[in-house]
């Protein structure tokens, strides 16, 4: 039973549920989720926050966001205090460029998609979803929503200690692997000092400021087809880049219908394939199959474990952009192929291997306001700051997403010109009997859908508040029969999965098992119960 404002809080925390009425924006930076705040204070409504703390992210949370990548969006729009409405969903995933051939990156020497510089570059996406949604469902002007991130990124802001982590990291990372031209502007630009940020430490990018006042003037139309398209076109030419203008210039974002299964009772939606949404589904339809004792129960870890092994190696399969898949996202999610993928569940380890249906560096942000309307949004540059290519005098990092690509002619995902890659990040949202009750995510590359399965099940399953749903310490599938648990994982459970054939693998860096936010809204109420991340600086602000 969903039970968000329950008082059961089993876990360690220096937090406690949140409550609100009139809006709460639950963001993994605190000056992020203080300006959504501020913006509903200004009349502005959950899409208009949304996209101002979104914005801000980029300029505060460059480990892990930026103007170079992509996003994917759920928005509720209510249409009555009961709480009923309609979901909507919006894909933000860029492209390859026109150029980038499978034969292209063979000939380069490549046997797999590189990881950093250009060749994995694809076409941003989000500064075209910051403004489709204000297009479609925003109610503030744009130049507002952009003015308090052009002002942190001009005046500055203190780095946030996980953040300047984050930033040590990735600036080892390009010490040891870069040397070419296209990326020693990434240090121009992120390490103007000669080392990363520390905590607490100021950090500003004029660049940045006026690039986001460009996208600010112009409703991000430079972005892909004015001055800025110019710029990036012309160093991509120049340091041995495949992305143009021309890419640029032809970029759309997709109004798309979420995808759902319901579990228990609660109806859980996804942003659809070419998104890993639907491994979450998939989990979860085998998982519906089973009774769960509680998070203490050796079988329901077991069982859980077992049916994202087998939903995620479905998922690296099969999916890919809809069109070129297969296998159907509903033959994948149907009750048969469900029950088939269950029985193979026993009480040994498995090391899953793919079925056949019959005929897959981020931050996430959840917003709400006072009529109802709520958004869960994710926008990254994949892997920490991306390929490592930041365009000269723009502070724009541009992302790797291409690296998902496969170069298998026979995989659903080979790399082909204007496809759109296998895509990790994943907003989630909760409904029942068509009433909207909230936005949920759980940012971290191959951790998401896994976190999403986690935390449904810590809400729904076990009875945890979106707190305590987000401090339980987490599991993750590492490939094969390997699983990392958190160091707070009950030592009990760990020695029953290792009599069960897992490979426990302990984690004392909790950086890789995911950073969430929740926000549950009581229909009959109205009243907001929220949930920020304890691995990570998030915060939560209210009305």
């Amino acid at each position: 039973m969903l039970t968000p404002f329950s008082q059961q809080n089993p876990y360690p925390s220096q937090r406690s549920a949140t409550y609100a009425r009139h809006g709460m924006v639950a963001a993994s930076q605190p000056l992020a989720s203080q300006v959504g705040r501020d913006i509903l204070a200004q009349g502005g409504n959950a899409v208009d926050a949304a996209i101002a703390t979104a914005a801000v992210l980029s300029v505060v949370e460059p480990t892990g966001c930026g103007i170079g990548g992509d996003a994917f969006a759920l928005v509720w729009i209510a249409s009555n205090d009961a709480g009923e409405g309609k979901l909507h969903g919006l894909n933000a995933s860029g492209t390859a460029p026109a150029t980038l051939t499978r034969e292209a990156v063979i000939e380069a020497g490549h046997t797999g998609m590189p990881l950093y510089g250009w060749t994995p570059v694809t076409v941003p996406g989000i500064p075209a979803a910051w403004a489709e949604l204000s297009r479609r469902f925003g109610r503030l002007d744009f130049t507002t929503l952009l003015a308090p991130a052009i002002r942190l990124a001009r005046e500055g802001f203190p780095v946030s200690p996980v953040i300047s982590l984050l930033w040590q990291r990735a600036e080892a990372t390009f010490q040891r692997h870069f040397s070419e031209a296209s990326t020693q502007a990434w240090f121009d630009t992120f390490t103007p000092q000669g080392q990363a940020p520390r905590p607490g430490e100021m950090f500003r990018c004029q660049a940045q400021a006026r690039t986001l006042e460009a996208l600010a003037e112009t409703q991000c139309e430079s972005f892909y087809r004015g001055e800025l398209a110019e710029k990036i076109d012309a160093f991509s030419r120049r340091t041995g880049g495949y992305l143009r203008k021309e890419d640029l210039a032809s970029y759309q974002t997709e109004w798309v219908a979420p995808i759902s299964v319901n579990y228990r009772g609660y109806d859980v939606w996804e942003i659809p394939p070419n998104g890993q949404g639907i491994v979450a589904l998939m989990a979860l339809r085998i998982l519906e199959g089973f009774e769960f004792d509680g998070r203490d129960d050796p079988r329901a870890l077991h069982r859980q474990l077992e049916a994202m092994k087998l939903a995620f190696i479905d998922g690296q399969t099969h999916v890919a952009q809809t069109e070129h898949m297969v296998h159907s996202v509903e033959s994948l999610l149907g009750e048969d192929y469900a029950r088939t993928r269950r029985a193979l569940i026993d009480d040994t380890a498995l090391d899953p291997t793919p079925g056949q249906p019959h005929g897959g560096g981020t931050v996430y942000l959840a917003t709400a306001d006072a009529e109802g309307n709520m958004v869960s949004f994710i926008q990254s540059n994949y892997h920490g700051f991306g390929s490592g290519v930041v365009v000269p005098d723009t502070g724009i990092a541009m992302q790797n997403r291409g690296h998902g690509f496969s170069l298998d002619p026979g995989h659903a995902n080979v790399l082909a010109p204007g496809k759109k890659t296998f895509h990790t990040i994943i907003p989630g949202f909760l409904t029942r009997d068509g009433v909207g009750l909230g936005p949920f995510g759980v940012m971290g590359g191959f951790m998401q859908p896994q976190g999403h399965v986690q935390v449904v099940m810590n809400l729904v399953d076990f009875g945890l508040n979106p707190q305590a749903a987000l401090d339980a310490p987490r599991w993750q599938w590492l490939g094969g029969r390997r699983i990392g648990l958190e160091h707070a994982f009950p030592a009990h459970l760990a020695r029953a999965m290792a009599q069960r054939g897992h490979r426990i693998e302990i984690a004392h860096d909790s950086t890789g098992y995911g950073r969430g936010q929740i926000i549950i809204r009581d229909p009959q109420s109205g009243i907001y119960c929220g949930g920020t991340e304890p691995r990570t600086d998030a915060s939560i602000a209210v009305l």
